[in-house]
Formats: C-alpha cells, structure tokens, sequence
C-alpha cells in the first residue's frame, strides 16, 4: 500500500496490491488467474469510470458566444459493501481452494478488505503434469478499504466556450504524469446546448434546460518490471477507459445563487491487461519447473445506467464556486472552483 497514494485519479494503484501476488494467482493457471482478477477488478474499474465522467455540468446555462471559463473539478466516487467484496466458489477454478476447507466465501475486491486474511492454495500437479502432488500456497490480495480508504477520487481541469447562441463545447484534461513507475493520463470532449435560448420567454423565466453530451477517456499504466516480484521482461498493467455521459439538465438563472439539477444516462467500457513475459517457479526443489507466460490475459468490461444529480452554484465576481451529488450505481459528489468570463 505505500503507493497507494501517488497520484489522485488512479484506481489501477490499487492492482499494486494484486501485482504482488501474480505469481501465485498465474502458478494457479492462467485461466483461474483470470477469473480472479476480473472479480478482483471490476469494481474498482466501474467505480473510476462513474468518477471521471462526473463534473460535466455546473450550470444549464450555456456561455454566450467567445465567452470562456476555466475550472478545476475534483470528485469523489464512494463504495459500498457489495462493491467491495464478491463471491469466490471454488467449483468455478480449475485449481484455486481454499486452505480452510470452504468452497465459497466472500472476499475483497480492489476496493475492499479481507479481514482476517484469506489463505488460498492450487496444486501444481495440476497445472505442470508430472511434478509431485505440490501445492502453491497464498494470500489473496487486499483492497482500499484495508488502508481506511473508501472513495475513488479524480481529478481534471476543465475549460468551455461559447459557441452561437445556445451552444458551448467543453473540455477537460488532466496531464499525462509519471512518478516511480505509473503512468496516467486523462482527457475529454463534450457539448451542451440551451434548449431555452429557442424560446421567445427565454428573458422572462429565469430558468435554462439543455442537452449534454460528454466522453472521457483514462489511460493508466503501472510498470512493476523492475520490482523483481518475478521474473521476467516488460511486466506492467494497462487500463484504458471510455466512457459516455448523456443528459438532461435544468438549471436557475440568478445574478449570484442557483441551483441545477438533470437525469442522465452512462455508458463505457474498460480495458485492463497484464502485459509481459512472466517466467513463474513452481514445485519442490528437486523437481521445480518453469513456465513463461506472454501477455498472459487481459479483461474487458462494459457499463452502463441511469444517473441523476443535484447541486448548487454560487458567483463571486469573476470567480465561481460549485458542488454537486450524483446517483448512480456508485454515488459521487464532485466540486468545481470556476474562472471566466
């Protein structure tokens, strides 16, 4: 865990925790070392994408034409106990049990806890014929929840323009950044347009409906090549995210406070995968074997669902202040300081 903090944004720090037991998980066969890690995953995966996709939205209101503003938006995407843990039934492996003698049981995801720690085995007889009757002996990883962490943050700055009358593109970026051995980047596009400005009553009502269109897109990278946790050449993690934001947005128009609210809708997918050759020992001395895997698996997954937010806004002069709360699968609450004109 003592990288779990080396850059906001990144879930797939919370892989470093499985990366120490690659070993194990592929001397347990590349098949159940997949299964494991996608059920491993996959929270932390969703919960980073619903993270990214908030903060589109401060106001329906869209900027007159040439007119800007700049903002940095954080958020913060909170877990649950059913996004933390998952079941693991060893009649689904090939090889993997678990040491006590259970054949099911809940255990952590990324984003979660095994407490107590959880002890798994596999035979090696099983995965490399011939060896003696051997097994391969393991904890399974921890999540976030074991060091007291229980949202996904990110991060971005964001910048949108008036275009015509009703129209305005936005953007948002977060800079391709590299410290010890991750790597991480963020950028996006998106569209609103003010339904309102159509409308002969649009200076009478101060109220503005708009339609939002927003895709983010998160590439992530943790090489652990050097860590010597097994043997082997060009050993890293890469996730690459995208995902869509399709809403519905009401907002006040008031000279210094108002509120917003919309529905939505989200979709995206995310890739994740164990890229490099792996050269795992396994057996009893007299009669140890190597296997060498490539790229040995990499898991993709899709979402998609309803969302809903609420928040308030509050101008200051040329500065601008927002927070909001979203509901979806994994509820947020994002904040931006704005800047513009």
């Amino acid at each position: 865990m003592k990288r779990l903090f080396i850059v906001p944004l990144l879930f797939a720090v919370a892989t470093i925790n499985a990366q120490q037991n690659i070993e194990d998980l592929l001397a347990a066969g590349v098949e159940d070392a997949q299964r494991y890690t996608s059920n491993y995953i996959a929270p932390a995966a969703e919960a980073m994408m619903y993270s990214t996709s908030n903060g589109w939205i401060q106001t329906a209101e869209s900027k007159k034409p040439l007119k800007f503003e700049i903002s940095f938006v954080a958020n913060a995407t909170f877990s649950n106990d059913e996004n933390r843990e998952f079941l693991l039934n060893t009649n689904e492996y090939n090889n993997l049990q678990f040491r006590d003698g259970s054949t099911s049981k809940m255990v952590a995801t990324a984003l979660g806890e095994n407490d107590p720690d959880i002890i798994v085995f596999a035979e090696v007889s099983n995965i490399v014929p011939g060896l003696p009757n051997e097994e391969v002996e393991f904890e399974l990883p921890q999540g976030l929840a074991s060091a007291d962490v229980n949202i996904v943050p990110s991060a971005f700055l964001q910048a949108r323009l008036g275009l015509f009358s009703g129209a305005e593109i936005k953007a948002r970026y977060f800079p391709k950044v590299e410290q010890e051995d991750v790597k991480l980047g963020l950028y996006g596009v998106g569209l609103q347009y003010e339904f309102t400005k159509l409308l002969p009553a649009d200076k009478i009502f101060p109220i503005a409906i708009a339609g939002v269109v927003g895709y983010t897109h998160l590439d992530a990278n943790y090489d652990f090549t050097d860590t010597d946790i097994i043997d082997g050449e060009n050993q890293q993690f890469d996730v690459q995210q995208d995902s869509y934001v399709f809403q519905l947005q009401a907002s006040t128009k008031l000279p210094i406070f108002n509120v917003y609210g919309g529905v939505g809708y989200l979709t995206g997918t995310s890739d994740f995968g164990v890229l490099g050759t792996y050269r795992v020992r396994a057996g009893i001395p007299l009669f140890e074997s190597t296997s060498t895997f490539t790229n040995p698996f990499s898991i993709s997954q899709k979402i998609s669902g309803v969302r809903a937010n609420v928040g308030a806004h509050l101008k200051l002069g040329f500065f601008k202040f927002n927070v909001d709360y979203t509901l979806s699968e994994f509820n947020s609450l994002s904040a931006g300081l704005n800047f513009g004109i």
